[in-house]
């Protein structure tokens, strides 16, 4: 069972060792990211100016377990739009939201705005 779902700014957090780094570190072994988040890393690494390949040798680095984002994630994930809209969540944030909901596990995220979003994810701030 996972301890923890990871949003892409956990990821990013660990991965430019930033502040938070260390509480994600602490869960990563046990974490799981739905495959939206992992493309929202790789999209963010690249656009940062990296190479696809090193986006990718990064992520290999500290070893995510991926969730395929299925159909009922799918449809959780556009259910949640109603309850997330006037907080501006992306569909990533929304696809992390309810595979931490599915999987019963928290949330890690660097977003405060995630603070009151849904109440059946428990949410951990990183920082």
């Amino acid at each position: 069972m996972a301890s923890a779902i990871l949003d892409a700014s956990a990821i990013l957090v660990v991965l430019n060792a930033e502040p938070g780094a260390d509480t994600v570190a602490a869960v990563l072994g046990e974490a799981l990211v739905s495959t939206v988040n992992y493309a929202e890393v790789v999209a963010k690494l690249v656009e940062r100016g990296g190479a696809y390949e090193q986006a990718e040798a990064a992520l290999r680095s500290i070893a995510l377990t991926t969730v395929d984002f299925d159909l009922g994630l799918a449809r959780r994930t556009g259910a949640l739009r109603a309850e997330t809209a006037k907080l501006g969540m992306s569909l990533g944030d929304r696809a992390c939201l309810s595979l931490a909901e599915r999987e019963g596990a928290p949330a890690f995220t660097a977003d405060r705005n995630w603070r009151d979003a849904v109440s059946s994810v428990e949410i951990r701030l990183i920082r």
